[in-house]
């Protein structure tokens, strides 16, 4: 009996072919936050769908971007895209010239892959379950154990220690003279800053934090760009959180002052980036191909 599908996103199944194309149609290569947003135009994802978020998840991250990290895995696996250690995706030399991949041909991949060093009786039971995705491979990098330590930590700190770790993020990025606001009634203004660019041009800028699980609405983003100040020229909302699809649109709205968006997922991407707070710790992995070929 075939089982219920109980999430409204797309399957990692069913994005391995868009991803892929995603990736084609930005040129080969893009971060996440690309890739899922042309995913979202190409399939005409509702924002019903693209804002559910994931059962489990500390910095609920969305079913969409969730059931994505595992399609790049997948893909990733297969060959046909690898990724950087800033994130960045693309699609490998060995696949340059191809427009499409094939879901059929990444499935019976992965099933050939749950076959390997399985003696008949432990393959007969695998080749009953027709859930290919039950193959125990290793998790996305962003789905990582230590990333939900890490993403719960966030959520578990005082708010305004976690105003001052952003201060401390922000002076790491290029700002200087970076303060708290402590007042109340400051407009949800948490803090200001000035960022400086290639020693030359500097901007005033204002940054808001929510330390919390849920989503920024697009009203968290309009009330936020209405405490600004005509001396502020730029604006950072930061949450441990994640954004609407109707936030990320308010905040990129082309007819208002912009607002730069930093989601849970780019924060610790950021602290991973800058070594704050975390250590780099060397895991080596069985190479068993190695072995059969000595």
């Amino acid at each position: 009996m075939p089982k219920v599908k109980k999430i409204k996103s797309p399957t990692q199944l069913e994005l391995i072919e868009p991803v892929f194309a995603a990736l084609r149609n930005l040129g080969g290569s893009a971060n996440i936050a690309e890739i899922r947003d042309k995913v979202i135009e190409m399939l005409h994802l509702s924002d019903e769908i693209v804002d559910e978020p994931h059962k489990g998840s500390v910095s609920q991250q969305t079913e969409l971007e969730y059931q994505l990290a595992w399609a790049r895995t997948r893909l990733k696996a297969f060959g046909a895209i690898t990724n950087s250690q800033r994130g960045v995706w693309m699609i490998t030399p060995e696949y340059a010239d191809k427009d499409t991949v094939s879901k059929a041909a990444v499935i019976e991949f992965i099933k050939n892959k749950r076959l390997a060093s399985k003696s008949p009786d432990e393959a007969k039971v695998l080749a009953e379950d027709d859930d290919p995705t039950n193959d125990n491979v290793g998790v996305p990098e962003e789905l990582e154990p230590w990333r939900t330590e890490l993403a719960e930590t966030l959520h578990n700190m005082n708010p305004y220690a976690f105003e001052r770790l952003a201060m401390l993020l922000l002076r790491e990025c290029g700002f200087s003279q970076v303060s708290v606001t402590k007042k109340s009634g400051d407009g949800g203004i948490d803090g200001t800053g000035k960022l400086r660019i290639n020693g030359i041009f500097s901007f005033n800028v204002a940054f808001q934090c929510k330390r919390f699980i849920g989503s920024v609405s697009a009203g968290d983003i309009r009330d936020f760009r209405g405490s600004l100040t005509t001396d502020i020229e730029k604006g950072v909302f930061i949450t441990t959180g994640t954004f609407t699809k109707a936030a990320r649109d308010e905040a990129s709205n082309a007819g208002k002052q912009q607002i730069d968006l930093i989601d849970g997922e780019e924060f610790i991407n950021k602290l991973i980036e800058y070594r704050l707070g975390v250590r780099e710790k060397t895991v080596f992995e069985v190479d068993k191909s190695f072995f059969e070929k000595v």
